[in-house]
């Protein structure tokens, strides 16, 4: 018998071994199902479908008025679907219904955002703007806040020292007692993302995070996402128009026009989608 025949026994354990190459499937983080949002007699959206699993980038792009932002509303709890599900997965793997949730309970749940204009207190420091970012995680109440308990006095403590740690990961620890108002764009752009990660988030929604910026700010940004990503455990749904950057920075990518989805996939299948180049990307960018 040759050295390399197997018993019938060998054959029969080798059958009943796992599949060491077998590749677990995808853990959804955030799911949307056939979301539609109606305006009067406007629709916005139409039935879109969206998954992000864990540790993912994706990155939702379409032109001007596809709906972007109005389904980001729509996901944080601005606004309430039309019709359509929006689930979203908790660190245990449990799946919780988003619809008619307000936007601070979904925070509390594990889901943060920035916004295409941004949204800081100007006048506050750099530092308590992210320190605010941080109360949905906070159990100080008014009394307590008020007589500087024990409990108090350490729970504010820890939120200083896990503001002044978001800030080292944006690069804005120098800047910590700066109005925000004072900061460039770009970094004002960076503390809110910070801001956004002091609620703890295991979804991140970015929107146009790169707008406004030059080049150079952009390609920082790019490696920031990136590295926030692996570092915290992050999933990340962004929406940009910058294509150098979602390409190269996307896992995944959506493609809207008129609300509806008509295309998703890889970078490289995006970009050769005659339908994307057509509707977005323009037949230049096909060349």
């Amino acid at each position: 018998m040759s050295q390399y025949s197997e018993t019938p026994d060998a054959r029969r354990n080798d059958a009943m071994k796992p599949e060491e190459d077998a590749v677990a499937a995808p853990r959804p983080v955030l799911e949307v199902e056939e979301l539609t949002q109606d305006f009067g007699g406007l629709r916005a959206l139409n039935e879109l479908d969206l998954t992000v699993n864990e540790g993912e980038i994706v990155a939702l792009i379409g032109p001007n008025g596809a709906g972007k932002t109005t389904f980001f509303n729509c996901v944080t709890g601005i606004y309430t679907p039309t019709e359509g599900r929006v689930y979203l997965h908790d660190a245990q793997k449990r799946r919780h219904l988003l619809n008619g949730r307000k936007p601070h309970d979904i925070t509390a749940m594990g889901m943060a955002r920035t916004f295409q204009n941004i949204r800081l207190f100007g006048d506050m420091t750099v530092l308590e703007n992210v320190m605010i970012g941080r109360h949905c995680r906070t159990r100080t109440g008014i009394w307590g806040a008020l007589t500087r308990t024990p409990f108090a006095r350490r729970e504010e403590q820890e939120t200083i020292d896990i503001s002044y740690e978001l800030l080292e990961s944006v690069h804005l620890e120098q800047f910590w007692n700066e109005r925000a108002h004072n900061l460039p764009y770009g970094a004002q752009r960076r503390l809110e993302i910070a801001r956004a990660l002091a609620t703890n988030p295991r979804m991140l929604l970015l929107d146009e995070p790169a707008a406004g910026m030059n080049p150079q700010e952009t390609k920082e940004l790019e490696e920031l996402v990136r590295h926030l990503r692996d570092s915290r455990d992050l999933s990340i749904l962004l929406i940009e128009h910058d294509m150098g950057m979602v390409m190269s920075l996307s896992d995944r990518i959506y493609v809207m026009e008129y609300g509806s989805r008509i295309a998703d996939g890889t970078p490289e299948e995006v970009r050769a989608n005659q339908r994307v180049i057509q509707a977005y990307l323009g037949e230049s960018d096909h060349a």
